[in-house]
């Protein structure tokens, strides 16, 4: 069954990219508007949440099992979350701020994205020598 349903949705993705080219020939040669391309690719964000939200809903009513694995991963990022937030301050002064158009709010929040993306990065990177290293001395 998953074989078959593989199958088919090679077939949806190759349709939706033919007509992504057809659309962008259109588009780049004046034919079509900037409307129906915003459109379709409206339509094609909404078909990619909607997929996002259905695949792992799809897999959790065949393998109840791996809920646990998300819980406990998504628990992690809300850690990670949390140090990057209480980590995150605003170094700018208020004339900084001004000259930026931004608020110590917006100042805060993108520094929790830039920690929370060094974090992350690091723990990938560490991940990827432990691997290397764990094999290596095998």
């Amino acid at each position: 069954m998953i074989d078959k349903l593989s199958k088919y949705i090679g077939w949806v993705l190759y349709a939706l990219l033919a007509v992504s080219v057809v659309l962008a020939v259109l588009f780049y040669s004046n034919s079509l508007g900037e409307s129906s391309l915003m459109r379709w690719a409206y339509i094609l964000l909404i078909a990619t949440v909607v997929v996002t939200i259905a695949s792992p809903v799809f897999s959790f009513i065949q393998q109840p099992t791996n809920v646990l694995r998300l819980l406990v991963i998504l628990g992690i990022v809300v850690v990670i979350a949390l140090i990057s937030y209480s980590l995150a301050g605003n170094t700018f002064s208020d004339a900084r701020l001004a000259a930026l158009e931004i608020t110590a709010d917006t100042s805060k929040q993108v520094g929790v994205g830039i920690l929370f993306t060094y974090i992350t990065g690091s723990i990938a990177i560490l991940a990827i020598l432990y691997s290397g290293l764990s094999k290596f001395f095998k």
